[in-house]
């Protein structure tokens, strides 16, 4: 499972011209399920999503969590962070997962993250035609994969 997460100042996910999603301040998660992934793997990577401390604290350090900071988070379905640009010009996306993987892998993450974060968790539509749209704060942006753990 792959995450792209930006911190970001305000963040809105519009599908045919209506708002299905948007935070304040807090994190944008950008989530791509692997064909590969299981609730393990959305489960850490949750967990290390809530907890990293990227929000400043009194002295300006980097040493609040999303939480801590009282923000709020957006995740939005992306099967293209699992791209492989090996071969050609033209992406594949052969190791992103087929929606019957997919989406009950995204459903767990979500459940996950707002059991954590204790509230309620923006988010796109699985599969839909999107558009996002965020104040990137900092700019922080952070690349995760559980397959790395790193």
């Amino acid at each position: 499972m792959r995450a792209l997460i930006q911190r970001s100042q305000q963040a809105t996910v519009t599908i045919a011209g209506d708002i299905c999603g948007q935070i304040s301040h807090g994190l944008v998660v950008l989530l791509g399920v692997e064909h590969e992934d299981s609730a393990e793997d959305a489960d850490w990577l949750a967990g290390k999503i809530v907890q990293m401390r990227i929000f400043s604290d009194a002295e300006g350090k980097m040493n609040r969590s999303v939480k801590e900071a009282a923000g709020g988070i957006l995740v939005v379905s992306q099967f293209t962070l699992h791209a492989s640009t090996k071969k050609g010009n033209r992406p594949s996306f052969i190791r992103a997962a087929r929606p019957e993987h997919a989406i009950p892998l995204y459903e767990h993450f979500l459940r996950a993250v707002e059991s954590m974060l204790e509230k309620p968790v923006a988010r796109g539509v699985f599969g839909a035609d999107m558009q996002v749209a965020l104040v990137n704060d900092g700019p922080v942006t952070i690349w995760m994969d559980s397959r790395a753990r790193e």
